[in-house]
């Protein structure tokens, strides 16, 4: 049995870099483009695996070409597959990723595909794999009773429960009363709270605001000026560390990996902060997202 499970997408992620991320009815010849995994669920779960950490990954994919490349990412990376749910009749999710190779900074759409008719009576054998975890790690890009259901079997079971909500959407107080740690970056965290982030004054604003809907711990990381992290005792402010940046695509989920890796071995917060940190920071050196994710020696 796994340390951590994962719920979440698959996606083939294709990204293309060039000198700018063009603007509407704007054409720009891109200089490369790179086919890999991605899926914010799945990006993660490579990342706990590459640290060491024993995963499992919940999530459904088509029978086709990116469904392919969706098992052997997995194969490769030490994660058992037996916990996807493969339908013939669906096509696997991909991600379009414009890259401004200046800045890293991207622009991205994602077509989820399967996962978007992932069902409760589907996973009943993975709820099992979420009760017996110490961890749950989870997002927004699968069907949200799905999501909560999962979240609140993982509460009930004394796993500790860890919302990276993104892509931001509308959620129901029940969400809150059932994560420990909930991971927005800073544009998420205004969608949330109404709180527009620019500084640690601001952030922790809306950290104070989002523990008053019932959440235990807030994570707002804030891209290249770090991390800010409450439980409504502690804060903990993290500058980035400094890194040449190629793609930010990714460094969000390499962050949410390390945090649940870190809080799997059961070091401290500040220990598992300053892990996550190292992970995101590495991560955005590489072109691509889940082929960008660390190994432990990278750290």
């Amino acid at each position: 049995m796994s340390d951590i499970s994962v719920l979440g997408i698959f996606v083939a992620d294709i990204s293309f870099s060039g000198t700018k991320i063009p603007a509407i009815g704007e054409t720009i010849l891109g200089d490369k483009y790179n086919v890999g995994p991605g899926g914010k669920g799945c990006n993660q779960a490579i990342a706990i695996a590459r640290l060491g950490g024993r995963v499992d990954f919940i999530s459904k994919i088509g029978k086709d070409a990116y469904g392919e490349l969706a098992l052997n990412t997995l194969k490769k990376n030490e994660i058992k597959t037996e916990n996807i749910i493969q339908d013939a009749n669906l096509q696997t999710g991909v991600a379009g990723i414009l890259v401004d190779k200046k800045s890293g900074k991207n622009a991205i759409n994602v077509i989820v595909g399967a996962p978007t008719t992932l069902k409760i009576n589907e996973i009943s054998k993975q709820i099992n794999i979420i009760k017996n975890s110490k961890i749950f790690l989870t997002q927004l890009e699968v069907p949200k009773d799905v999501t909560l259901h999962c979240l609140k079997i993982a509460k009930e079971n004394r796993c500790i429960t860890i919302l990276n909500p993104a892509p931001a959407s509308e959620i129901t107080k029940e969400f809150y009363s059932n994560i420990d740690y909930f991971t927005p970056n800073e544009t998420e965290a205004e969608f949330y709270t109404g709180i527009k982030i620019t500084s640690e004054k601001e952030a922790k604003l809306a950290a104070h605001k989002l523990i008053s809907f019932g959440i235990k711990k807030v994570i707002i990381t804030l891209g290249e000026k770090g991390l800010f992290y409450a439980d409504g005792q502690d804060e903990i402010y993290l500058k980035a560390n400094s890194v040449k940046t190629v793609d930010t695509t990714g460094a969000g989920d390499a962050f949410n990996g390390g945090l649940a890796f870190g809080l799997s071995k059961g070091k401290s917060i500040k220990e598992c902060l300053e892990l996550a940190n190292k992970v995101a920071g590495i991560s955005t050196t590489k072109l691509g997202a889940g082929n960008a994710m660390p190994y432990l020696a990278d750290i």
